[in-house]
């Protein structure tokens, strides 16, 4: 069993789509279809139900996606202290869930240009860790979203964006312009697993405890609307697939987006990140001219 396969087991099992964990790889649907038997075969059990409507994890499938994630975690992990070992010059950027933003190309643009020595790593996470990997060392700096805890970390704002109710675009409610959590409160909501931080999930489960299927992706979250009829917060400008909508909810909080950094393992290449990121994120005349020069704008805000 390769680290290689079992990678690629999990961009499956989190997509539940063949051709999106593909696209995710950067490889071709077949390969990925054939190294997915093949790891079927070593282990001796079926990982995927296939269907024409979709795929679904198996019970040894989902065993398999949990002891995986520790397994390739504890990895990357290895990997990073040898590197720091041996005097590697890197930095590692850890991603949430498909938080995508505008002005990544840019700080990645611009980072290379000033520290053209430093290998940038990037590392997915799911939404079941708001922190990335900051806490067990998987990153050095975390592209997030808050509420989390935030006990030993450095966290600042780079803005704030609504969110809205996730509905399947027959449900009753979505005829309506905007809603309520209390709206919401007598429905099945996705859920995210227990062990999963408090202050994130008391906010995206609109600050009250939750029944419904657990989740664990941005995916999941959107098929378990899909199938389930359930309900859930995501990001408002968020564009839903097919057969799902999104509704404003006036009286939850805007999401804060942050940027946040273990306060014990600084270095000079991640404060230069941190400073490179929140001026890009401020967008002022100042800011762009300092960009401009290939410089970060500096500030005394810093947490």
């Amino acid at each position: 069993m390769e680290l290689r396969t079992l990678r690629y087991f999990v961009a499956v099992a989190e997509e539940l789509h063949f051709g999106r964990a593909a696209a995710r790889l950067h490889m071709s649907q077949p390969p990925l279809s054939r190294a997915i038997r093949r790891l079927e075969t070593d282990v001796g059990a079926q990982l995927f139900r296939r269907s024409s409507t979709g795929v679904a994890l198996t019970p040894p499938g989902a065993v398999l996606l949990e002891e995986a994630r520790a397994l390739l975690d504890q990895t990357d992990r290895l990997r990073r202290r040898v590197a720091a070992a041996a005097g590697d010059a890197s930095i590692t950027v850890g991603i949430l869930g498909d938080n995508a933003d505008s002005h990544w190309a840019q700080l990645a643009d611009t980072y290379r240009r000033l520290h053209p020595g430093v290998d940038i790593g990037v590392r997915g996470t799911d939404l079941t860790d708001p922190t990335c990997g900051l806490r067990t060392g998987l990153v050095d700096v975390a592209l997030t979203r808050a509420p989390f805890d935030e006990t030993g970390l450095a966290v600042t704002e780079l803005r704030t964006e609504p969110v809205g109710a996730l509905l399947r675009t027959d449900d009753p409610l979505a005829r309506r312009r905007r809603l309520t959590l209390a709206d919401l409160s007598r429905r099945r909501w996705f859920r995210f697993p227990e062990g999963t931080d408090p202050l994130w999930q008391s906010y995206w489960h609109g600050g009250r405890p939750r029944q419904g299927p657990v989740v664990h992706t941005v995916q999941e979250c959107q098929q378990s609307v899909l199938w389930n009829g359930t309900v859930g917060m995501t990001l408002l400008d968020h564009e839903p697939p097919a057969g799902l909508t999104v509704l404003p909810v006036i009286d939850m909080p805007p999401n804060r987006r942050v940027l946040a950094w273990h306060t014990g393992r600084t270095t000079p290449r991640i404060h230069s990140f941190v400073d490179l990121a929140t001026t890009i994120h401020r967008v002022t005349p100042a800011g762009a001219a300092a960009l401009s020069h290939g410089r970060p704008e500096r500030h005394s805000e810093r947490p």
